[in-house]
């Protein structure tokens, strides 16, 4: 019998998007398993419902069939660090840093701020995590967010040159590699390895008026690969910010440009 894996990735608080994607993961029958790969709060309007729903779903599938390990932006919000990025050369690069500092940091208490206890605590045990599963007839299939063992790294890109994209799974072993954190889809073969991305469900850099998530078919050593797109309704995310009182709405338009 076929194995069928559904992965979803970068969800960033877009409750809307999450919601077409789940209504279009139940119109495509059952599943063996359920990946989610990071990034599920920050940067969107809806961040504690996107993971109350998260919560919501591992209740109801079960910790064997629906697994969750956090990303980058999940990680910022527990713990408060930040990405580390080489010091402005000039004035100019400073005063553009102080505004994108500023911003984020905002966003992401705002994020923080909004999070129950139960939230908290649920995004808090995903952070540092990877996943690992074996398919019968396949092999060892992976899962990560940024990179393995690195949450923040885009060397897994459409267009990184394959020598740094090959290095990024040196350390890994298995057939079938799979990574959000770039918001590109991609499937590539590096190496002994197939590398694939999903896209974004929240914020895809391909089309934002699309969520994007990936349904992985095995059976016998093939895996296809359906990389799905859902379109959702943009302009009601966009209007929700007022009623959130998000703040930098400018962040999140610019996405839409």
């Amino acid at each position: 019998m076929p194995m069928r894996l559904a992965v979803l990735s970068d969800i960033h608080g877009n409750l809307t998007a999450f919601e077409a994607v789940l209504n279009d993961l139940n119109s495509v029958g059952d599943v063996d398993l359920i990946w989610c790969i990071g990034d599920y709060a920050a940067w969107g309007t809806r961040p504690a419902e996107c993971v109350a729903k998260l919560r919501e779903l591992h209740e109801h599938y079960g910790k064997d069939k629906f697994k969750v390990i956090g990303g980058n932006t999940d990680r910022y919000i527990i713990t408060g660090k930040r990405p580390e990025i080489p010091a402005a050369k000039d004035e100019d690069g400073l005063q553009k840093r102080q505004s994108s500092f500023r911003q984020r940091d905002d966003l992401l208490n705002w994020a923080l701020e909004q999070l129950s206890w139960e939230d908290y605590e649920f995004l808090a045990k995903t952070i540092g995590r990877e996943l690992h599963t074996r398919v019968p007839g396949y092999g060892d299939v992976i899962g990560y967010h940024g990179i393995p063992g690195d949450d923040d790294s885009i060397s897994l890109k459409p267009d990184t040159p394959q020598e740094e994209a090959e290095d990024a799974l040196l350390d890994r072993s298995g057939k079938l590699a799979i990574g959000g954190h770039t918001h590109l889809v991609m499937d590539r073969v590096l190496g002994n390895w197939r590398v694939i991305n999903p896209g974004s469900i929240g914020i895809s850099f391909t089309d934002i008026n699309y969520a994007e998530w990936a349904l992985i078919t095995f059976e016998g050593e093939s895996a296809e690969v359906d990389f799905r797109k859902v379109s959702y309704d943009l302009k009601s995310v966009l209007a929700d910010m007022e009623t959130v009182n998000y703040p930098h709405p400018e962040w999140l338009l610019r996405f839409t440009k």
